[in-house]
């Protein structure tokens, strides 16, 4: 059994900052990638920021330049800094991972959390 617990979300104002975790427990092997995705209401969802195992990272533009994703290997937890805030993120975030237990890969996704930015 694997859970992604997630963390952070919350109401913030035009231009400020938030920051979300995603910590994995369970039988988790070797997080090959960890990533964020957002849900804003009416929308698909969109895939927003990925990072591999070494360390390589992508973004959507829309958050390129704002947004930094990170990961602790040894916690198998994740993170999206999330600076200057647009209302437009305005979305539910969830996080992602993607892990190899040897023989296979299994997909695993966090429950979800809201961010909201006012204008």
């Amino acid at each position: 059994q694997v859970q992604l617990v997630q963390s952070g979300g919350g109401l913030v104002q035009a231009g400020g900052s938030l920051r979300l975790s995603c910590a994995a427990s369970g039988s988790i092997f070797n997080i090959n990638t960890m990533a964020w995705y957002r849900q804003a209401p009416g929308k698909q969802r969109e895939l927003v920021a990925t990072i591999a195992s070494g360390g390589s990272t992508n973004y959507i533009d829309s958050v390129k330049g704002r947004f930094t994703i990170s990961r602790d290997n040894a916690k198998n937890t994740g993170y999206l800094q999330m600076n200057s805030l647009k209302p437009e993120d305005t979305a539910v975030y969830y996080c992602y991972i993607r892990d190899w237990d040897g023989s296979r890969f299994r997909d695993y996704w966090g429950q979800g959390t809201q961010v909201t930015v006012s204008s």
